[in-house]
């Protein structure tokens, strides 16, 4: 079951978003030593990446990965890696080795090929990195990361990671975690605010579809916090 949480505004959402996180950790440190997070861009996990980057300590022993990314280079605008270094990972100075950057200046298949590479060497037991949090966003057509409606990526089974060079939302060319790794999670946070949002999320909690991508993720693992005017209506009870 998704666990889904309306707050009065973006600071609110924020700050809940943050707890999450930081719980999240915490609890991953205790039971494996170490904890593994996904990052994702947009300007909507920009304010809950300032409340992480305040309180270093609340998240140190934690592997910084990414959901996607643009095939730019690190330092453009575009760059999902530039907002997070800005916003979290540089003023809590997170050394580079504990970062594991897409790089999509490489271009999508090769990009893809490598970050498949580091999630497979870092995992355990013959296995890949699970994570332990994917800090995610939704686009007004409810897709997440950039698995977009009814792309053909949304039925790759076996890949960790893969190249999109047909994105409807420019830039065309990124690179992106697969669903079986968001699956695989053991929680996914979503973070949405604004009215333009509001039918993504009534998507996102619909029945399961291509068309919608967010309603592909494992909702008993799921916990989504949005404003009031991203949240569902509530329901009608006559």
């Amino acid at each position: 079951m998704t666990r889904l949480t309306s707050c009065p505004d973006d600071d609110s959402v924020a700050e809940r978003a943050a707890a999450h996180v930081r719980m999240a950790v915490e609890q991953a440190r205790e039971q494996r030593g170490v904890a593994h997070v996904a990052l994702s861009g947009g300007g909507t996990p920009e304010l809950t990446y300032r409340l992480l980057g305040e309180e270093p300590g609340a998240l140190a022993g934690t592997e910084w990965w990414f959901a996607d990314e643009r095939c730019v280079p690190p330092d453009d605008p575009e760059s999902n890696y530039r907002m997070a270094f800005e916003t979290l990972l540089g003023p809590a100075g997170f050394v580079a080795e504990s970062v594991h950057r897409m790089e999509g200046e490489l271009g999508p298949p090769e990009g893809a090929r490598r970050y498949e590479a580091e999630l497979r060497r870092l995992g355990t037991d013959g296995e890949p990195v699970t994570l332990d949090v994917a800090v995610l966003g939704i686009g007004p057509d409810a897709h997440v990361a950039s698995l977009f409606p009814g792309a053909a990526t949304l039925g790759e089974e076996q890949a960790l990671c893969v190249g999109v060079e047909d994105s409807p939302k420019p830039p065309p060319e990124r690179i992106t975690l697969t669903l079986p790794v968001l699956r695989a999670a053991r929680s996914c946070l979503l973070v949405a605010t604004g009215p333009s949002k509001a039918d993504a999320i009534a998507a996102m909690l619909g029945e399961p579809s291509p068309s919608a991508p967010a309603s592909l993720l494992r909702r008993e693992r799921l916990t989504v916090i949005t404003d009031d005017a991203a949240a569902p209506p509530p329901p009608n009870r006559g």
